[in-house]
């Protein structure tokens, strides 16, 4: 598998997500850190053509959420390069991107992308819902071990809820990889397979 028939989804980065020290997950800095290695290293590899960066975007209606279309919590951390054609916007509304944009599969095969790689927020909402889109949609998956994240809940630490959804997806023939080990082997090689 060559670098061209990969797309790397990052998954919902979003102010109130991520960065807003009032409602951000509390694995956020972890998540950012994460971020900013994995996209300086995708974006200096030194092929052509370079790797397909998908930036996934969450919406809401006003009444169901704070990710509303035009509003400062809505916003990306990591933005797309408008003037870079690998590297796309792709917005949803959603948790899997592939069920709220019905020719996103079809984007993707037309690219002739076979492998999704993916990181984010949050693991068992949008991260999980995605990379199981693409896995029914016939792609092959490997999501950044220590790259997703989400919120504590009641019953769960965020560090559980994570570890689970890595679980479920490695039943469903998805790989999991550690964020630092994928991030290595592309500076080394150029290879994101």
């Amino acid at each position: 598998m060559t670098i061209s028939n990969i797309a790397l989804f990052v998954i919902d980065i979003q102010k109130d997500l991520a960065c807003d020290p009032t409602t951000r997950i509390p694995h956020s800095e972890r998540i950012l850190g994460a971020g900013e290695d994995i996209l300086r290293i995708v974006r200096n590899i030194a092929t052509n053509p370079k790797p397909l960066l998908v930036f996934v975007q969450h919406e809401e209606e006003p009444e169901s959420g704070p990710l509303v279309r035009g509003t400062e919590p809505w916003k990306l951390c990591f933005e797309n390069d408008p003037n870079n054609a690998r590297e796309v916007l792709v917005s949803k509304n959603q948790r899997d991107a592939f069920k709220s944009n019905s020719g996103l599969a079809d984007q993707m095969r037309s690219e002739g992308i076979e492998h999704i790689v993916a990181f984010g927020i949050q693991s068992e909402c949008c991260v999980v819902s995605t990379c199981k889109g693409a896995l029914e949609a016939g792609f092959r998956v490997t999501l950044l071990q220590g790259a997703h994240s989400t919120y504590d809940t009641e019953g769960k630490t965020a560090l559980e809820i994570e570890l689970e959804v890595e679980s479920e997806l490695k039943a469903l023939g998805a790989s999991v990889v550690p964020w630092e080990i994928a991030v290595a082997k592309w500076r080394d090689t150029g290879d994101l397979s």
